[in-house]
Protein backbone atom coordinates (compact mmCIF):
# COMPACT_ATOMS: atom_id res chain seq x y z
CA UNK A 1 0.00 0.00 0.00
CA UNK A 2 1.19 3.52 -0.79
CA UNK A 3 2.52 5.48 2.18
CA UNK A 4 1.02 8.90 2.78
CA UNK A 5 3.40 9.88 5.59
CA UNK A 6 3.55 13.42 4.24
CA UNK A 7 -0.04 13.76 5.43
CA UNK A 8 0.63 12.41 8.95
CA UNK A 9 -1.33 14.49 11.48
CA UNK A 10 -2.87 16.54 8.66
CA UNK A 11 -6.61 16.86 8.28
CA UNK A 12 -7.82 15.27 5.03
CA UNK A 13 -11.33 14.84 3.66
CA UNK A 14 -11.89 11.91 1.30
CA UNK A 15 -15.04 12.10 -0.83
CA UNK A 16 -16.15 9.17 -2.98
CA UNK A 17 -15.61 5.79 -1.34
CA UNK A 18 -15.50 3.50 -4.34
CA UNK A 19 -12.42 1.49 -5.31
CA UNK A 20 -9.94 4.36 -5.49
CA UNK A 21 -11.43 6.53 -2.75
CA UNK A 22 -11.64 3.77 -0.17
CA UNK A 23 -8.05 2.75 -0.92
CA UNK A 24 -6.95 6.38 -0.46
CA UNK A 25 -8.80 6.65 2.85
CA UNK A 26 -7.17 3.44 4.10
CA UNK A 27 -3.69 4.57 3.08
CA UNK A 28 -4.13 7.97 4.69
CA UNK A 29 -5.44 6.49 7.93
CA UNK A 30 -2.56 4.02 8.15
CA UNK A 31 -0.11 6.87 7.54
CA UNK A 32 -1.42 8.87 10.48
CA UNK A 33 -3.61 11.38 8.67
CA UNK A 34 -6.74 12.63 10.39
CA UNK A 35 -9.31 11.48 7.88
CA UNK A 36 -12.96 12.37 7.50
CA UNK A 37 -14.76 10.55 4.71
CA UNK A 38 -18.01 10.90 2.82
CA UNK A 39 -19.91 9.22 0.02
CA UNK A 40 -23.36 10.06 -1.27
CA UNK A 41 -24.26 6.36 -1.09
CA UNK A 42 -25.31 4.88 2.23
CA UNK A 43 -23.79 1.47 1.49
CA UNK A 44 -20.37 2.98 0.71
CA UNK A 45 -20.46 4.99 3.93
CA UNK A 46 -21.34 1.87 5.92
CA UNK A 47 -18.47 -0.07 4.32
CA UNK A 48 -16.01 2.67 5.30
CA UNK A 49 -17.28 2.83 8.86
CA UNK A 50 -16.97 -0.95 9.13
CA UNK A 51 -13.24 -0.50 8.46
CA UNK A 52 -12.93 2.14 11.12
CA UNK A 53 -12.75 5.09 8.72
CA UNK A 54 -14.52 8.11 10.24
CA UNK A 55 -17.51 9.29 8.17
CA UNK A 56 -18.95 12.79 8.53
CA UNK A 57 -21.53 14.82 6.67
CA UNK A 58 -19.92 17.53 4.57
CA UNK A 59 -21.77 20.37 6.29
CA UNK A 60 -20.48 19.21 9.70
CA UNK A 61 -16.82 19.44 8.67
CA UNK A 62 -14.78 22.47 9.75
CA UNK A 63 -13.30 23.13 6.33
CA UNK A 64 -11.07 25.91 7.62
CA UNK A 65 -9.03 23.24 9.43
CA UNK A 66 -8.69 20.90 6.47
CA UNK A 67 -5.40 20.48 4.59
CA UNK A 68 -6.69 18.65 1.50
CA UNK A 69 -9.75 17.21 -0.16
CA UNK A 70 -9.04 13.89 -1.90
CA UNK A 71 -11.76 13.59 -4.51
CA UNK A 72 -12.50 10.41 -6.45
CA UNK A 73 -12.02 11.07 -10.17
CA UNK A 74 -15.61 10.25 -11.09
CA UNK A 75 -16.92 13.13 -9.00
CA UNK A 76 -17.09 16.48 -10.84
CA UNK A 77 -15.31 19.42 -9.24
CA UNK A 78 -16.07 21.97 -11.96
CA UNK A 79 -18.31 20.91 -14.87
CA UNK A 80 -21.11 20.20 -15.46
CA UNK A 81 -21.97 20.92 -11.81
CA UNK A 82 -19.41 20.83 -9.03
CA UNK A 83 -20.07 18.45 -6.15
CA UNK A 84 -20.91 20.20 -2.85
CA UNK A 85 -17.60 19.02 -1.39
CA UNK A 86 -15.72 20.85 -4.15
CA UNK A 87 -17.66 24.05 -3.44
CA UNK A 88 -16.91 23.84 0.29
CA UNK A 89 -13.21 23.12 -0.32
CA UNK A 90 -12.81 25.97 -2.80
CA UNK A 91 -14.56 28.44 -0.51
CA UNK A 92 -12.16 27.49 2.30
CA UNK A 93 -9.05 27.50 0.08
CA UNK A 94 -8.52 23.76 0.55
CA UNK A 95 -6.51 22.04 -2.26
CA UNK A 96 -8.49 19.46 -4.24
CA UNK A 97 -6.36 16.47 -5.23
CA UNK A 98 -6.69 12.83 -6.29
CA UNK A 99 -4.94 9.57 -5.51
CA UNK A 100 -2.29 10.16 -8.20
CA UNK A 101 -1.13 13.15 -6.18
CA UNK A 102 -0.85 10.90 -3.12
CA UNK A 103 1.49 8.61 -5.07
CA UNK A 104 3.53 11.60 -6.24
CA UNK A 105 4.07 12.78 -2.66
CA UNK A 106 4.47 9.28 -1.16
CA UNK A 107 8.25 9.09 -1.32
CA UNK A 108 8.19 6.06 -3.63
CA UNK A 109 11.44 6.15 -5.64
CA UNK A 110 10.41 4.11 -8.68
CA UNK A 111 9.93 6.09 -11.91
CA UNK A 112 6.36 6.75 -12.97
CA UNK A 113 5.23 6.15 -16.55
CA UNK A 114 1.81 7.51 -17.44
CA UNK A 115 -0.40 6.84 -20.45
CA UNK A 116 -3.50 8.74 -21.53
CA UNK A 117 -5.56 9.23 -24.67
CA UNK A 118 -9.17 9.08 -25.75
CA UNK A 119 -8.76 5.51 -27.00
CA UNK A 120 -6.18 2.77 -26.52
CA UNK A 121 -4.76 3.75 -23.14
CA UNK A 122 -5.83 0.55 -21.36
CA UNK A 123 -4.29 -1.72 -23.99
CA UNK A 124 -1.10 0.35 -24.14
CA UNK A 125 -0.78 0.37 -20.34
CA UNK A 126 -1.33 -3.36 -20.03
CA UNK A 127 1.04 -4.10 -22.92
CA UNK A 128 3.79 -1.92 -21.43
CA UNK A 129 3.30 -3.54 -18.04
CA UNK A 130 3.56 -6.96 -19.66
CA UNK A 131 6.83 -5.97 -21.38
CA UNK A 132 8.31 -4.86 -18.05
CA UNK A 133 7.18 -8.10 -16.41
CA UNK A 134 9.38 -10.00 -18.90
CA UNK A 135 12.46 -8.10 -17.64
CA UNK A 136 14.24 -7.61 -14.32
CA UNK A 137 11.98 -4.70 -13.36
CA UNK A 138 9.52 -4.86 -10.50
CA UNK A 139 6.35 -3.36 -11.95
CA UNK A 140 3.06 -2.06 -10.61
CA UNK A 141 0.31 -1.46 -13.18
CA UNK A 142 -2.72 0.52 -12.06
CA UNK A 143 -4.68 3.74 -12.01
CA UNK A 144 -7.70 3.81 -14.29
CA UNK A 145 -6.87 0.18 -15.11
CA UNK A 146 -6.32 -2.53 -12.50
CA UNK A 147 -5.69 -1.81 -8.82
CA UNK A 148 -6.30 1.58 -7.28
CA UNK A 149 -3.25 3.83 -7.02
CA UNK A 150 -3.11 3.64 -3.23
CA UNK A 151 -3.29 -0.16 -3.25
CA UNK A 152 -0.02 -0.38 -5.19
CA UNK A 153 3.25 -1.24 -3.46
CA UNK A 154 5.89 1.27 -2.44
CA UNK A 155 8.86 0.67 -4.73
CA UNK A 156 12.48 1.76 -4.88
CA UNK A 157 14.51 2.78 -7.93
CA UNK A 158 14.61 -0.72 -9.48
CA UNK A 159 10.82 -0.76 -9.87
CA UNK A 160 8.49 1.08 -12.23
CA UNK A 161 4.91 2.32 -12.01
CA UNK A 162 2.89 2.06 -15.22
CA UNK A 163 -0.24 4.16 -14.86
CA UNK A 164 -3.29 4.53 -17.07
CA UNK A 165 -4.65 8.01 -16.33
CA UNK A 166 -7.97 9.48 -17.41
CA UNK A 167 -8.58 13.16 -18.00
CA UNK A 168 -10.45 13.18 -14.68
CA UNK A 169 -7.39 11.90 -12.82
CA UNK A 170 -4.99 14.26 -14.58
CA UNK A 171 -6.96 17.27 -13.37
CA UNK A 172 -6.32 16.23 -9.76
CA UNK A 173 -2.53 15.73 -9.65
CA UNK A 174 -1.01 19.23 -9.86
CA UNK A 175 2.54 18.25 -8.85
CA UNK A 176 2.80 14.85 -10.57
CA UNK A 177 5.93 14.42 -12.65
CA UNK A 178 6.26 11.45 -14.96
CA UNK A 179 9.53 9.99 -16.21
CA UNK A 180 7.68 8.99 -19.39
CA UNK A 181 4.33 10.54 -20.33
CA UNK A 182 2.31 9.30 -23.31
CA UNK A 183 -0.63 10.87 -25.12
CA UNK A 184 -1.90 8.48 -27.76
CA UNK A 185 -4.72 10.45 -29.38
CA UNK A 186 -7.37 13.04 -28.59
CA UNK A 187 -10.86 13.09 -30.05
CA UNK A 188 -14.02 14.54 -28.48
CA UNK A 189 -15.12 12.68 -25.32
CA UNK A 190 -16.27 13.60 -21.81
CA UNK A 191 -16.83 17.16 -22.99
CA UNK A 192 -19.52 17.80 -20.37
CA UNK A 193 -16.96 17.12 -17.60
CA UNK A 194 -14.46 19.59 -19.03
CA UNK A 195 -16.66 22.41 -20.24
CA UNK A 196 -15.96 21.61 -23.90
CA UNK A 197 -13.14 20.45 -26.13
CA UNK A 198 -10.62 23.04 -24.94
CA UNK A 199 -10.94 21.92 -21.33
CA UNK A 200 -10.65 18.27 -22.35
CA UNK A 201 -7.46 18.92 -24.33
CA UNK A 202 -5.96 20.93 -21.47
CA UNK A 203 -6.64 18.06 -19.06
CA UNK A 204 -4.89 15.59 -21.36
CA UNK A 205 -1.94 17.95 -21.95
CA UNK A 206 -1.39 18.33 -18.22
CA UNK A 207 0.32 14.93 -18.23
CA UNK A 208 3.40 16.81 -19.53
CA UNK A 209 3.07 19.80 -17.20
CA UNK A 210 5.81 18.98 -14.67
CA UNK A 211 8.24 17.23 -17.02
CA UNK A 212 11.75 18.56 -17.46
CA UNK A 213 15.31 17.46 -18.12
CA UNK A 214 15.62 13.67 -18.09
CA UNK A 215 11.94 13.08 -18.82
CA UNK A 216 10.40 11.97 -22.11
CA UNK A 217 7.12 12.93 -23.76
CA UNK A 218 5.69 10.47 -26.30
CA UNK A 219 2.97 11.86 -28.54
CA UNK A 220 0.84 10.25 -31.22
CA UNK A 221 0.78 12.39 -34.35
CA UNK A 222 -2.14 10.76 -36.14
CA UNK A 223 -4.72 13.40 -35.19
CA UNK A 224 -4.60 17.15 -35.54
CA UNK A 225 -4.90 17.96 -31.84
CA UNK A 226 -1.95 15.75 -30.93
CA UNK A 227 0.14 17.08 -33.81
CA UNK A 228 -0.30 20.54 -32.32
CA UNK A 229 0.70 19.27 -28.89
CA UNK A 230 3.79 17.59 -30.38
CA UNK A 231 4.85 20.82 -32.10
CA UNK A 232 4.29 22.79 -28.90
CA UNK A 233 6.41 20.42 -26.82
CA UNK A 234 9.20 20.32 -29.40
CA UNK A 235 9.59 24.07 -28.95
CA UNK A 236 10.87 23.50 -25.38
CA UNK A 237 14.62 22.88 -25.45
CA UNK A 238 14.67 20.96 -22.15
CA UNK A 239 12.23 18.28 -23.36
CA UNK A 240 12.82 14.96 -25.04
CA UNK A 241 9.81 14.45 -27.29
CA UNK A 242 9.26 11.32 -29.39
CA UNK A 243 6.55 11.03 -32.05
CA UNK A 244 4.68 7.80 -32.72
CA UNK A 245 2.42 6.97 -35.63
CA UNK A 246 0.49 4.13 -37.18
CA UNK A 247 -0.27 6.10 -40.36
CA UNK A 248 2.85 8.01 -41.40
CA UNK A 249 6.58 8.25 -40.90
CA UNK A 250 7.58 9.73 -37.55
CA UNK A 251 11.23 10.79 -37.86
CA UNK A 252 13.09 10.38 -34.58
CA UNK A 253 10.33 8.20 -33.14
CA UNK A 254 8.51 4.91 -33.67
CA UNK A 255 6.05 4.25 -36.47
CA UNK A 256 4.37 1.64 -38.63
CA UNK A 257 5.15 1.24 -42.32
CA UNK A 258 2.98 -1.38 -43.96
CA UNK A 259 2.94 -4.07 -41.29
CA UNK A 260 6.45 -3.28 -40.05
CA UNK A 261 7.30 -1.65 -36.73
CA UNK A 262 10.05 0.91 -37.34
CA UNK A 263 12.38 2.18 -34.61
CA UNK A 264 13.89 5.54 -35.64
CA UNK A 265 14.71 6.77 -32.13
CA UNK A 266 18.41 6.55 -32.96
CA UNK A 267 17.92 7.93 -36.47
CA UNK A 268 18.56 4.64 -38.27
CA UNK A 269 14.93 3.62 -39.05
CA UNK A 270 15.34 -0.07 -38.19
CA UNK A 271 12.61 -2.63 -38.82
CA UNK A 272 12.19 -4.38 -35.48
CA UNK A 273 9.01 -6.39 -35.95
CA UNK A 274 6.38 -7.64 -38.40
CA UNK A 275 2.90 -7.08 -36.97
CA UNK A 276 1.07 -9.25 -39.51
CA UNK A 277 0.58 -12.23 -37.24
CA UNK A 278 -0.45 -10.43 -34.04
CA UNK A 279 -4.04 -11.67 -33.93
CA UNK A 280 -4.46 -10.50 -30.32
CA UNK A 281 -3.73 -6.89 -31.34
CA UNK A 282 -5.55 -6.33 -34.65
CA UNK A 283 -6.02 -3.11 -36.53
CA UNK A 284 -4.36 0.24 -37.10
CA UNK A 285 -5.32 1.54 -33.66
CA UNK A 286 -3.49 -1.33 -31.96
CA UNK A 287 -0.49 -0.62 -34.16
CA UNK A 288 -0.40 2.81 -32.53
CA UNK A 289 -0.65 1.19 -29.09
CA UNK A 290 2.26 -1.08 -29.96
CA UNK A 291 4.37 1.84 -31.19
CA UNK A 292 3.70 3.75 -27.96
CA UNK A 293 4.54 0.83 -25.68
CA UNK A 294 7.67 0.03 -27.69
CA UNK A 295 8.84 3.67 -27.50
CA UNK A 296 8.24 3.89 -23.73
CA UNK A 297 10.11 0.65 -23.10
CA UNK A 298 13.03 1.80 -25.26
CA UNK A 299 13.23 5.03 -23.26
CA UNK A 300 13.64 2.85 -20.17
CA UNK A 301 16.60 1.10 -21.85
CA UNK A 302 14.93 -2.25 -22.40
CA UNK A 303 16.56 -4.20 -25.21
CA UNK A 304 14.57 -4.11 -28.45
CA UNK A 305 14.52 -7.92 -28.72
CA UNK A 306 12.98 -8.21 -25.24
CA UNK A 307 10.36 -5.62 -26.13
CA UNK A 308 9.42 -7.50 -29.29
CA UNK A 309 9.16 -10.75 -27.36
CA UNK A 310 6.89 -9.03 -24.84
CA UNK A 311 4.64 -7.74 -27.61
CA UNK A 312 4.40 -11.21 -29.15
CA UNK A 313 3.43 -12.86 -25.86
CA UNK A 314 0.89 -10.24 -24.77
CA UNK A 315 -2.49 -12.00 -24.45
CA UNK A 316 -4.63 -8.91 -25.05
CA UNK A 317 -7.25 -7.34 -22.80
CA UNK A 318 -10.76 -8.43 -22.04
CA UNK A 319 -13.48 -6.38 -23.74
CA UNK A 320 -11.03 -4.79 -26.23
CA UNK A 321 -11.60 -6.76 -29.42
CA UNK A 322 -11.39 -9.88 -27.31
CA UNK A 323 -11.65 -12.91 -29.55
CA UNK A 324 -14.09 -15.39 -28.09
CA UNK A 325 -14.83 -18.88 -29.37
CA UNK A 326 -16.28 -19.70 -32.77
CA UNK A 327 -19.78 -21.12 -33.03
CA UNK A 328 -19.51 -23.25 -36.13
CA UNK A 329 -17.91 -21.02 -38.74
CA UNK A 330 -18.97 -17.78 -37.04
CA UNK A 331 -16.43 -15.88 -34.94
CA UNK A 332 -17.42 -13.77 -31.94
CA UNK A 333 -15.53 -10.65 -30.82
CA UNK A 334 -16.18 -8.82 -27.55
CA UNK A 335 -15.40 -5.11 -27.97
CA UNK A 336 -17.62 -3.89 -25.14
CA UNK A 337 -15.03 -1.25 -24.21
CA UNK A 338 -15.93 0.63 -27.41
CA UNK A 339 -18.15 3.21 -25.74
CA UNK A 340 -17.96 5.81 -28.52
CA UNK A 341 -18.01 5.89 -32.30
CA UNK A 342 -14.26 6.52 -32.54
CA UNK A 343 -13.51 3.27 -30.71
CA UNK A 344 -16.07 1.32 -32.74
CA UNK A 345 -14.50 2.62 -35.95
CA UNK A 346 -11.31 0.80 -35.05
CA UNK A 347 -13.16 -2.50 -34.73
CA UNK A 348 -15.24 -2.09 -37.90
CA UNK A 349 -12.01 -1.64 -39.83
CA UNK A 350 -10.60 -4.97 -38.65
CA UNK A 351 -13.11 -7.54 -39.91
CA UNK A 352 -15.15 -8.51 -42.95
CA UNK A 353 -18.76 -9.73 -43.04
CA UNK A 354 -19.65 -8.18 -39.72
CA UNK A 355 -22.88 -8.82 -37.82
CA UNK A 356 -22.70 -5.79 -35.59
CA UNK A 357 -24.32 -5.44 -32.16
CA UNK A 358 -24.48 -1.78 -31.12
CA UNK A 359 -26.40 0.49 -28.79
CA UNK A 360 -26.77 1.50 -25.18
CA UNK A 361 -26.52 5.03 -23.81
CA UNK A 362 -25.40 7.16 -26.75
CA UNK A 363 -22.73 9.81 -26.51
CA UNK A 364 -22.68 13.09 -28.41
CA UNK A 365 -22.57 12.45 -32.13
CA UNK A 366 -23.97 8.94 -31.96
CA UNK A 367 -22.56 7.03 -34.94
CA UNK A 368 -21.06 10.05 -36.70
CA UNK A 369 -18.00 9.19 -38.76
CA UNK A 370 -18.79 5.50 -39.23
CA UNK A 371 -20.39 5.65 -42.71
CA UNK A 372 -17.13 4.91 -44.61
CA UNK A 373 -16.75 1.69 -42.60
CA UNK A 374 -20.24 0.30 -43.06
CA UNK A 375 -19.34 -1.59 -46.22
CA UNK A 376 -18.11 -4.51 -44.12
CA UNK A 377 -21.31 -4.63 -42.04
CA UNK A 378 -23.84 -7.16 -43.30
CA UNK A 379 -26.49 -6.39 -40.68
CA UNK A 380 -26.77 -4.38 -37.46
CA UNK A 381 -28.57 -5.49 -34.30
CA UNK A 382 -29.43 -2.57 -32.03
CA UNK A 383 -30.07 -2.57 -28.29
CA UNK A 384 -30.71 -0.15 -25.47
CA UNK A 385 -31.77 3.49 -25.30
CA UNK A 386 -29.98 4.40 -28.52
CA UNK A 387 -31.60 1.70 -30.67
CA UNK A 388 -34.21 3.89 -32.37
CA UNK A 389 -31.82 6.78 -32.99
CA UNK A 390 -29.14 4.45 -34.34
CA UNK A 391 -31.71 2.81 -36.62
CA UNK A 392 -32.53 6.23 -38.04
CA UNK A 393 -28.82 7.00 -38.56
CA UNK A 394 -28.29 3.69 -40.34
CA UNK A 395 -31.46 3.83 -42.44
CA UNK A 396 -30.69 3.04 -46.08
CA UNK A 397 -27.07 2.11 -45.28
CA UNK A 398 -27.29 -1.18 -43.38
CA UNK A 399 -30.04 -3.69 -42.75
CA UNK A 400 -31.13 -3.12 -39.14
CA UNK A 401 -32.98 -5.15 -36.51
CA UNK A 402 -33.97 -3.55 -33.20
CA UNK A 403 -33.64 -6.07 -30.37
CA UNK A 404 -34.88 -5.83 -26.82
CA UNK A 405 -31.65 -6.85 -25.14
CA UNK A 406 -28.16 -8.24 -25.66
CA UNK A 407 -29.27 -11.87 -25.48
CA UNK A 408 -31.83 -11.54 -28.27
CA UNK A 409 -29.36 -9.50 -30.36
CA UNK A 410 -26.62 -12.12 -29.96
CA UNK A 411 -28.92 -14.97 -30.96
CA UNK A 412 -30.33 -13.01 -33.90
CA UNK A 413 -26.84 -12.08 -35.11
CA UNK A 414 -25.70 -15.70 -35.02
CA UNK A 415 -28.80 -16.90 -36.85
CA UNK A 416 -28.34 -14.25 -39.55
CA UNK A 417 -24.65 -15.02 -39.99
CA UNK A 418 -25.38 -18.73 -40.34
CA UNK A 419 -28.23 -18.11 -42.77
CA UNK A 420 -26.18 -15.77 -44.96
CA UNK A 421 -23.24 -18.19 -45.13
CA UNK A 422 -20.46 -15.67 -45.78
CA UNK A 423 -16.90 -16.84 -45.22
CA UNK A 424 -15.21 -15.23 -42.24
CA UNK A 425 -18.44 -14.01 -40.63
CA UNK A 426 -17.93 -12.18 -37.32
CA UNK A 427 -20.50 -11.28 -34.69
CA UNK A 428 -19.02 -8.11 -33.25
CA UNK A 429 -20.21 -6.48 -30.02
CA UNK A 430 -18.89 -2.94 -30.42
CA UNK A 431 -21.64 -0.77 -28.95
CA UNK A 432 -20.40 2.80 -29.61
CA UNK A 433 -22.30 3.59 -26.42
CA UNK A 434 -22.01 3.66 -22.67
CA UNK A 435 -23.53 0.64 -20.93
CA UNK A 436 -25.46 2.13 -18.04
CA UNK A 437 -28.97 1.76 -19.44
CA UNK A 438 -28.85 -2.04 -19.13
CA UNK A 439 -25.56 -2.88 -17.39
CA UNK A 440 -23.47 -1.67 -14.47
CA UNK A 441 -20.34 -1.16 -16.62
CA UNK A 442 -18.81 -2.03 -19.97
CA UNK A 443 -17.11 -4.96 -18.19
CA UNK A 444 -20.49 -6.26 -17.05
CA UNK A 445 -21.83 -5.93 -20.59
CA UNK A 446 -18.83 -7.79 -22.03
CA UNK A 447 -19.02 -10.53 -19.40
CA UNK A 448 -22.70 -11.10 -20.20
CA UNK A 449 -21.85 -11.32 -23.90
CA UNK A 450 -19.04 -13.79 -23.22
CA UNK A 451 -21.42 -15.96 -21.21
CA UNK A 452 -24.05 -15.87 -23.98
CA UNK A 453 -21.49 -16.92 -26.56
CA UNK A 454 -20.25 -19.73 -24.34
CA UNK A 455 -23.79 -21.07 -23.96
CA UNK A 456 -24.38 -20.85 -27.71
CA UNK A 457 -21.17 -22.75 -28.28
CA UNK A 458 -22.08 -25.42 -25.73
CA UNK A 459 -25.47 -25.88 -27.40
CA UNK A 460 -23.72 -26.74 -30.69
CA UNK A 461 -21.55 -29.46 -29.18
Amino acid sequence: MISCEGYANKHVVVVGLGRSGLAAARALCRSGARVLAWDDGEAARAAAEAEGIPVRELERINWAQMDALVLSPGIPHTFPTAHPAAHLAKDAGVPIIGDVELLTTSGAQAPRLAITGTNGKSTTTALLGHIFEQTEFDVEVGGNLGPAICDMAMMEHEGVYVLELSSYQLELCPSARFKVAVVLNITPDHLDRHGGMHGYVQAKKSIFRAQGVGDTAIVGIDDEVCREIYAELKAFKNRTVLPISSAQKAPGGVYIEGAKLIDDIGGDARVVMDLSDLTQLPGRHNAQNIAAAYAAARVMDIDADLIVEGIKTFPGLAHRQERLLNVGEVAFVNDSKATNAEATAHALGCYENIYWIAGGQAKDGGLDGLDPLLGSVRRAFLIGEAAADFAAQLDGKVEVKICTDLESATKAALAAAQADGFDGATVLLSPACASFDQFSSFEHRGDVFRGLVQRLGDAKI
